[in-house]
C-alpha cells in the first residue's frame, strides 16, 4: 500500500458516510473557488461563481452516481464512467461560451476555458475522493496559472514573437 492508499484509507475509517459527502462537496467549493478567483482577478467573463459552481456541480454529479455512502465500495464502474463523460461534454459548451475571436484573428478565453475543464475534472476527483490525485492536479494547475503567463513573454522575447500580431496561418 503506497501513501495515495494509506491517507484515503485514514480518512475513510476517521468519516462517516455524511460527514465524507461533506468534505467532498466542500474540496470541491473550495478548490473551484480558489481557480475561479485567480480568472476573476484577471478580469476573465467566468469567474469565481462560475467556476465555483462548476466544482461543486461535478462534485454532486459524481457523488450521485457512487449512490448512497454505504453502497459506494459496490458502485458500478460503468456508470461513473457515464457520468464523467457527461461532466465533460457538457462542461465543455460552457468553456466554448468563453471563447472570442475578435475581427484581427485574435482568440481570446481559451485558459479560462481549459481552467472551467480542469474546475469539472477536479469536481469529479473530489466526488471520487482521490485526495492524493486531488492535491498533485490543483498544486499544478495553480503553478500553471501563476507562472504561465510570465513564461508565455519570455518565450515571446526569446523567439520575437510580439503577442499583438494576428497568428500566422500559413504555416
Amino acid at each position: 500500500m503506497h501513501g495515495a492508499e494509506r491517507f484515503r484509507l485514514n480518512v475513510d475509517v476517521v468519516l462517516a458516510g455524511n460527514e465524507q459527502t461533506v468534505l467532498r462537496l466542500g474540496a470541491a467549493l473550495l478548490l473551484g473557488s480558489i481557480l475561479g478567483l485567480n480568472r476573476e482577478l484577471h478580469g476573465k467573463a467566468a469567474g469565481l461563481r462560475t467556476h465555483a459552481l462548476v466544482c461543486l456541480g461535478s462534485a454532486v454529479a459524481t457523488l450521485l452516481a457512487l449512490g448512497p455512502p454505504d453502497r459506494w465500495s459496490s458502485v458500478d464502474p460503468n456508470s461513473i464512467s457515464r457520468v464523467v463523460q457527461g461532466i465533460l461534454t457538457g462542461v465543455g459548451f460552457l468553456g466554448a461560451g468563453v471563447i472570442l475571436r475578435d475581427p484581427m484573428g485574435h482568440v481570446t478565453g481559451l485558459t479560462t476555458a481549459a481552467t472551467i475543464w480542469i474546475c469539472a475534472v477536479l469536481g469529479i476527483v473530489c466526488g471520487l475522493g482521490y485526495w492524493w490525485l486531488l492535491g498533485t492536479a490543483a498544486v499544478i494547475t495553480m503553478f500553471l496559472l501563476l507562472v504561465g503567463r510570465p513564461i508565455e513573454r519570455l518565450a515571446e522575447k526569446l523567439f520575437h514573437r510580439h503577442a499583438t500580431q494576428p497568428p500566422d496561418h500559413s504555416v
